[in-house]
């Protein structure tokens, strides 16, 4: 089983090969846990930063924990890694976020040498098939929160409590 995952490349910030500035011809791996690798297409204009704002769209194993978002780029002695990033599944998927939200990320890169090498950013988000029922959006909407004193609220400044749903099991030995 799999869900598929939207990740788009947008750009990079301070990539360096040898001490010198990378320019012009990067591009980008990503590839989730266990799965084939997406590429983008090489970002030959250069500039001050890579940019490319490129969509892949590839599927995310129910079992994958990250992904790897490996910036390379073509010299003359051939294809070099500039940085290599982690993004855990957990910063986008799970938790009190719908599945369909957007997400910008931005991570730092190592190089080979364990090394800070630069800053990929992305979006992404994983797609919820057609056929799977989504909750509509709506507002998440709080019980006002109680004031020991009336006359000290503003008119500008109401509290708000949001619970957060707790489930159990009566089967579960109550350790309370």
């Amino acid at each position: 089983m799999s869900r598929t995952l939207e990740v788009t490349v947008l750009s990079a910030e301070n990539l360096r090969i040898n001490q010198k500035s990378v320019k012009k011809n990067a591009f980008v791996s990503v590839q989730p846990e266990s799965s084939n690798a997406c590429t983008t297409r090489m970002d030959s204009e250069g500039g001050s930063y890579p940019s490319w704002n490129e969509k892949l769209v590839m599927d995310l194993p129910m079992h994958a924990r990250f992904i790897t978002a490996e910036v390379k780029c073509k010299t003359t002695m051939g294809i070099t890694s500039v940085g290599i990033a982690q993004v855990p599944v957990s910063d986008f998927l799970g938790g009190y976020i719908p599945e369909n939200q957007l997400h910008f990320l931005s991570y730092r890169l190592w190089d080979s040498k364990c090394r800070r090498n630069g800053v990929i950013n992305i979006s992404v988000r994983v797609k919820i098939p057609e056929n799977c029922f989504q909750a509509p959006s709506r507002p998440v909407k709080g019980i006002p929160a109680p004031v020991a004193d009336q006359t000290k609220i503003h008119a500008h400044a109401h509290g708000v409590v949001t619970g957060i749903p707790v489930y159990w099991s009566n089967s579960a030995p109550n350790k309370f």
